[in-house]
């Protein structure tokens, strides 16, 4: 069954801007973080950025703090990855999950990804 349902991404030229979105309408199990994480084939996957506490914390990777922001929207129970600056290294897909801190092996929920690509 899926709960998470990613969508909006695409492609993008270097320099250029996208926002993700996660539709978690249906999730309704208690959680402390929704987070954001992505994965380039053969490697492992990596967290993103993560907002938690009802949305009173952020939490962001080094290689996109100051150029990816993570937001949610309550009242259409909707998470947002803005991502500006993009780089081609940015390159990946992208899953939501509900969790914990940006370590993956602390979700236990996930979407199914959408994918991201960045041209330089």
């Amino acid at each position: 069954q899926v709960q998470l349902v990613e969508s909006g991404g695409g492609s993008v030229q270097a320099g250029g801007s996208l926002r993700v979105s996660c539709d978690a309408s249906r999730y309704t199990y208690s959680h402390n973080c929704m987070g954001w994480f992505r994965q380039v084939p053969g490697k492992e996957r990596e967290g993103v950025a993560a907002i938690c506490t009802g949305g009173g914390s952020t939490y962001y990777a080094n290689s996109v703090k100051g150029r990816f922001t993570v937001s949610q929207d309550n009242a259409k129970n909707t998470v947002y990855l803005q991502m500006n600056s993009l780089k081609p290294e940015d390159t990946a897909m992208y899953y939501c999950a509900a969790g914990d801190g940006l370590d993956p092996m602390r979700y236990n929920y996930w979407g199914q990804g959408t994918q991201v690509t960045v041209s330089s």
